[in-house]
């Protein structure tokens, strides 16, 4: 905002000195104070405005209350009290689906928690985009969220996931009641909905900070009666662990205190020798980046082509061509032709508007600003449409508030017809800058970022690793690379948005709906891979801290750690062969992939991989379960508390059901087979004359 703020105050103290260069000379000093006092008197304006709001939403609150600003921090509180309402809608709709006694009424749960689930995403995206300005409120918050790097968004996703996989559960199950849940006890059951109540309660009243407060008694007799793993439990213990990652996360939420406080403990002097280190990154910033520069050049190019055209055009009104653009500018990829399209019509739309009050009130002029209230309130719901957008909605507002709001420039009609070609010639000029500097097409980028995308899971179903005693090392790189992962699924959805706004002129059309398929399933796959390290570093964890002689479980541990391998092998090949498919710059790739080698093959037109990839599927899951069986039976035989046993053996029964479910989704008729059919749908459909298996 700053930046778009500072181009306008270029582009009107340049052409108004331009303009008037003739006149006094005070003018060269006077028109820009005169331009800074105004802009001071908007911003007066616009902090009114925040504070407006608070008037009514805090009517019933304290003095004190009312007296607040309504910042960025009171937004985030109330999308948190938000999305912790629907967490909760939906934790309770998936739970009363998975034990339904019928599929019509698990159905009807699942149904009613879809819409609920689209709400929380939305939310989620705005809590991540108000993140940034939390930064720059409170300094008691400010300093919290430096130190401990809190992220509002992060925490609310370790919530996200769970409930995302307690979805995948509920719409797995092939049929109702599910048998294995009978063999839980129905008040542990009810006893884990009310605690996973109680933390998601606490999101409602959102503060950086919790109060841990203690569980009244362990949770781990209810699995003591789960034995053994077969392929018909398994989506029971998947969902079971889902239920219990949920339950330490939204518990993990309370620990930033914790973290704060321990942050802030730390010695004087690692604070002293970190203040060089701040200091030198703040040298590093003053040095431009390659993407600052190219943004500064596009800016350079836009403004300056686009006001020496207006000049051109129209010395008088030249300030339009500049100043429509200074207010487009945005860091980042955008729809350019949507958008210029949605300003365009809204400015046109706006000023005509602006005529039609002028002249029915030409006989009173000083009530013209009357008009502007009505259109103000239209143009609100412009901002918040699909088609006009917030773009849109500003253009719409300003075209009426020149034409109603400004004095002695000549006829309206004349000047808005001036200022129409003005900014239409800012328009091309933003356009063809933005052409030239971002030649890449949206859907192109979609593409490239589908590779990436699944490079990226790879590498995070690569570094999964079960029994390591460096898992507390490999879980934070693991880490980092989820988040990358998540960082190219946001960018591929936002390139497919982009894609489908744009229009396709001479390129083949965007198939969005085949993109759309392949960004949920690495969605899905990349949320089914989070799970799978959470499950595994809970495994770790809870043999780590057993008691017991694990000398004696190395055989069947080894026997697991094996299957795991085969797992990552055989899924590795399979993403890497797709991103062959997604890095081509065309999909027509005359064969088909071989999933054991990962490589393309050519075969003849109609042929069909064998079952035999379907059969070494279920004798890899078969063989994980046989070891699975075999480590929960030889804790069942260890020396040693029989308590201690049966609680460590009912944990990592639970922990083994739900990794070998995940194993089974991602390598049988899962998210892989699913992501092979819309590959090859694509493929169909770009190229009909080609026929390709993949």
């Amino acid at each position: 905002m700053s930046k778009r703020i500072a181009f306008g105050q270029i582009v009107i103290v340049y052409v108004g000195t331009a303009i008037h260069c003739a006149e006094a000379d005070e003018l060269v000093l006077m028109h820009p104070i005169q331009v800074s006092l105004s802009t001071m008197l908007g911003a007066s304006a616009c902090v009114g405005a925040m504070l407006f709001p608070n008037l009514f939403f805090y009517q019933k609150a304290s003095l004190a209350a009312v007296l607040s600003p309504y910042l960025a921090y009171d937004e985030v509180r109330q999308m948190c009290q938000k999305y912790a309402e629907i967490a909760t809608k939906r934790f309770d709709l998936y739970l009363d689906a998975i034990l339904s006694q019928d599929s019509s009424a698990a159905l009807d749960f699942i149904l009613q928690a879809k819409p609920l689930a689209e709400a929380g995403e939305k939310l989620l995206r705005s809590i991540e985009h108000k993140q940034e300005a939390l930064l720059w409120e409170r300094p008691t918050i400010r300093n919290i969220l430096n130190r401990s790097r809190f992220s509002v968004q992060e925490k609310l996703q370790e919530v996200e996931i769970p409930l995302r996989g307690i979805a995948m559960a509920a719409t797995s199950c092939p049929s109702f009641p599910v048998a294995m849940i009978k063999k839980l006890q129905t008040d542990a059951l009810l006893d884990m909905k009310k605690r996973i109540h109680d933390k998601l309660e606490q999101l409602e009243h959102f503060t950086p900070f919790y109060i841990k407060k203690k569980t009244e008694r362990s949770l781990d007799e209810a699995f003591w009666s789960l034995e053994t793993i077969s392929h018909e439990d398994l989506l029971a213990f998947f969902f079971i662990g889902c239920l219990k990652i949920l339950q330490e996360n939204t518990e993990a939420v309370e620990e930033c205190k914790h973290e704060c406080s321990g942050i802030e403990s730390s010695s004087g002097s690692q604070n002293q020798s970190n203040y060089c280190t701040k200091w030198s990154c703040r040298l590093l910033c003053i040095i431009p980046s390659k993407t600052s520069l190219r943004f500064a050049v596009k800016c350079s190019l836009s403004l300056g082509l686009a006001v020496q055209l207006g000049f051109l055009f129209n010395k008088r009104e030249a300030y339009w061509a500049g100043l429509t653009i200074a207010l487009s500018f945005v860091r980042g990829r955008q729809a350019t032709f949507t958008l210029t399209n949605a300003r365009a019509q809204s400015t046109a739309m706006g000023s005509i508007y602006g005529i039609l009050c002028c002249f029915i009130l030409k006989k009173v002029k000083d009530l013209s600003f009357l008009p502007l209230l009505p259109w103000l309130v239209l143009t609100s719901f412009l901002r918040h449409s699909r088609m006009y957008g917030q773009a849109g909605g500003i253009s719409a507002a300003v075209g009426a508030l020149l034409i109603l709001g400004r004095r002695h420039y000549g006829p309206p009609l004349d000047f808005a017809i001036a200022r129409i070609t003005e900014v239409v010639i800012g328009l091309i000029c933003f356009i063809t800058v933005e052409i030239l500097t971002s030649p890449a097409r949206a859907a192109t980028l979609a593409k490239l970022e589908l590779s990436l995308g699944l490079g990226s899971l790879q590498e995070c179903i690569k570094d999964l690793v079960i029994f390591d005693n460096e898992i507390a090392s490999v879980g934070p790189k693991l880490r980092q690379k989820q988040n990358k992962l998540k960082s190219h699924v946001n960018k591929l959805e936002k390139f497919i948005e982009e894609a489908q706004l744009e229009p396709n002129f001479w390129f083949i059309p965007f198939n969005g709906a085949c993109y759309g398929k392949l960004l949920r399933s690495l969605s899905n796959m990349g949320n089914l891979s989070i799970i799978m390290s959470n499950i595994i570093e809970s495994l770790s964890f809870v043999l780590q801290r057993s008691e017991l002689d694990l000398e004696e479980l190395r055989k069947p541990m080894k026997g697991i750690e094996k299957d795991l391998e085969i797992f990552k092998k055989k899924i590795g090949n399979s993403l890497q062969c797709l991103q062959e498919l997604a890095s081509n710059k065309s999909l027509a790739v005359h064969g088909t992939h071989d999933i054991e080698s990962g490589t393309l093959s050519a075969r003849e037109n109609g042929s069909r991989v064998s079952d035999s990839e379907k059969e070494e599927t279920e004798c890899l899951v078969d063989s994980f379960l046989q070891n699975s069986n075999e480590l929960s039976d030889k804790i069942a035989t260890m020396t040693g508390l029989i308590e201690d046993r049966q609680k460590l053996r009912g944990q990592v029964t639970v922990c083994l059901g739900g990794l070998g479910f995940c194993i089974s989704s991602l390598l049988g008729l899962g998210e892989v087979k699913e992501m092979e059919k819309d590959f090859q749908e694509l493929i169909k459909l770009e190229h009909p004359s080609s026929h390709v298996i993949v």
